[in-house]
Parts: C-alpha cells; structure tokens; sequence
C-alpha cells in the first residue's frame, strides 16, 4: 500500500512540474512578443501597469493544484512571483527546470523559495521584498488516504496563524489573500431561529455543528480564517478572503483528491438544500488575482465565489462520476425530512470584477 500511495505522489509530482513547465514556456513566448510590439504600447497602459516592486507577490503551494493556476494568472499579469514548496522533493524538481533555463536566472519572472508553513521565521524569509501574498491553504493528508481529519483542521489553523503572522511582521508586505471555503459560510444548524435563506460573505459557518457533524474540512476553514481576520486586525494587516465553491478543472479529483473528497462530505445534505456548487480553477485564480489588484483601492473583506450551482440530478450525477464516487453519494435519499432550500450569492464578487469576467461566473 505505501508503495503504490509513494508512485502516484511521485506521478502527481511529475504531472504538476510539466504544468508548471508548461506555464513558463508560454508565458516566455507572451513575454517576448509582447516586448516586439512594446513600441506599440499606448501611454495609457504603461501608466496603468504597477511600479515593478508592487507586482513581487509570493504564492504558498505554488505547485498544487490551485496554486500552479495563480501562477499562471499572475505570470500572465506581468508580475514576478516567489513560489513557497514545502518538501525537498518539490525544491529537486524545480532545480531540475531551473538547470533546463526554464526558471531561475533564465527566467527573472519567478522564483522557488523552500518553507514551511509550521516556522515562522522561514515564511517571513519567503516573504521578504513581496507586495502581497496569497495563501491558498493547500494541505494534503500526511497519511496518504483521501480524507481530511479532525487533526488536519487543527494543522490548517495554526498554518493560517504563522502565515498571517509573518505577513505582518514583514515590512514589504501590504495585502494578503487568503484561499478560505464555501464551507465556512454554509454549515448552520438548520433549527437555530432567526436563520436566513440567503448564503453570502456574511454567512459563517457554525463551528459547534461542524463539531457535532465531524465536518472537519468546514471546521478547519472556518477557524482559520476567523483566526486570520483576528491576527490582520490587530496588526493592521489588509486582507482579503475568498471562499470558493469545490474546486473543478481538468483532473480534478486526481490532482486535488484530499480538498474534493472533504467537501463533498455532506454532499446529499448540500445538494438537497441548493448549496453545492463549484468553480473552475482558472476562474478561481483569475477572481484571486482581480481581489489582490483592487486590495490598492476598495477591496476587502470576504468574498464568496462559484461559477454553477448543481440543481438537478444530472448533474449531480456528472459530479459523482467525475470524482469516482457513487451517484448516491451526492443524490442519493435522504432521511425524511423537508429541505430547508437556501440561496448562494455572490454578489460582492461580481460587483468587484469587470463585466466580461462576470459573464463567466453563475450570477446569483
């Protein structure tokens, strides 16, 4: 069993450094014909570019799923990133597109920094001379089983904590952006009076449910980011948080498989009461990086984001075979009981994001 969990981490691995490969190929391409045609560029749009030091941002997880999309969105902006690993397996492979001149010294645009989440100093070190910093909470499960455990939410908490920590502490540092759940807006007790139908970034989850209902993924986003909001208040950090939907994508499931699995826990519960939606991650990264610019004028504050909500069967269904799980799983019957239907929105995201970016979101 450890043989074949170590073969397809190894094989993950691969598949995301050839996507990370592939990014930096193709934002080198866009980068030299886009120094061609710089004669052609209107005042305007070199006024409207950041100075070079406000576009040095730092991704934490920069090669998970998540993670590789934020970098390609931001290399696609123009900025200079600093990716955070956190094993010396992901730092060997790096320096392996590092030796081949795809990064590094070839490559001024980005840049593989080793810390760990768990050690403060290393994170303000990897921090040192960035901007903003986004932390997208990535974690996997150190057991190498598909789930998320009561142990791994207390894991992600005090992760959150040192990230926030360090952000205040390291002067560069003006925003941070910070990659929460859905799930920490949507686990209410159903029999609490006074419980609106509307789901929006002021809903929170209730810890003491999630408690009672062992939804450990819920409980783990939910303290991390009040914790979060608790440390940038008092320091005076800005901050902003996203809270998406179960995040989608080409290979999801294989390339995300402990976050996918721990969302869906309660799936039949979500389903029923109109709270199980999904984002693509490309959208995801491109509304990240839409927050982090507007940070410099009116952002801030919670942000929840989901380009479809699952509302009918066939769907439903669609999701289950796309994660290998059984239909019944996400629509199967639920105990006898009349749903208590809510509504989604997300509506301060769309108000944020140009209309041709709003076009692409669920509007609700």
């Amino acid at each position: 069993m450890g043989f074949i969990e170590n073969e397809e981490r190894r094989l993950l691995m691969e598949f995301e450094m050839e996507e990370l490969k592939r990014i930096l190929v193709a934002c080198s391409g866009r980068k030299d014909d886009e120094e061609s045609k710089g004669s052609r560029r209107s005042n305007t749009e070199i006024i409207a570019d950041y100075d070079h030091g406000d576009k040095v941002v730092c991704v934490t997880s920069g090669v998970s799923f998540l993670g590789l999309a934020i970098v390609n969105r931001l290399l696609r902006g123009g900025y200079s990133v600093r990716i955070i690993v956190h094993t010396q397996e992901e730092m060997e492979k790096l320096r392996e597109l590092e030796t081949a001149g795809e990064m590094g010294s070839g490559n001024s645009s980005i840049k593989a920094v080793m810390a760990k989440l768990t050690e403060m100093e290393s994170l303000s070190e990897a921090f040192e001379g960035c901007r903003g910093v986004f932390h997208t909470s990535c974690f996997t499960d150190p057991a190498g089983l598909s789930g998320y455990t009561k142990c791994m939410a207390e894991i992600e908490v005090r992760a959150c904590e040192n990230v926030m920590k360090a952000c205040s502490r390291t002067a560069s540092v003006r925003n941070c952006v910070l990659t929460s759940s859905l799930l920490a807006c949507i686990w209410r007790d159903a029999s609490s009076q006074q419980l609106s139908p509307l789901i929006n970034h002021q809903s929170w989850s209730h810890e003491s449910f999630c408690a009672h209902k062992k939804l450990w993924y819920a409980l783990g986003k939910v303290k991390a980011e009040k914790a979060a909001w608790r440390i940038a208040k008092e320091n005076g950090l800005k901050l902003a948080t996203i809270c998406p939907a179960l995040i989608t994508g080409p290979d999801f499931y294989h390339r995300n498989p402990t976050s996918t699995i721990a969302y869906l826990k309660g799936a039949q519960e979500m389903f029923a009461d109109g709270l199980l939606a999904t984002i693509d991650v490309m959208k995801l990264a491109e509304a990240q990086v839409c927050v982090l610019e507007a940070m410099n004028k009116t952002a801030y504050g919670r942000y929840i984001c989901f380009d479809n909500v699952i509302q009918s069967e066939s769907q439903a269904e669609r999701l289950a075979k796309q994660t290998g799980l059984p239909a019944s799983k996400i629509c199967g019957n639920l105990p006898d009981r009349i749903p208590v239907r809510f509504e989604l929105s997300n509506k301060k995201m769309l108000t944020l994001m140009s209309t041709p970016l709003r076009n692409c979101f669920n509007q609700s």
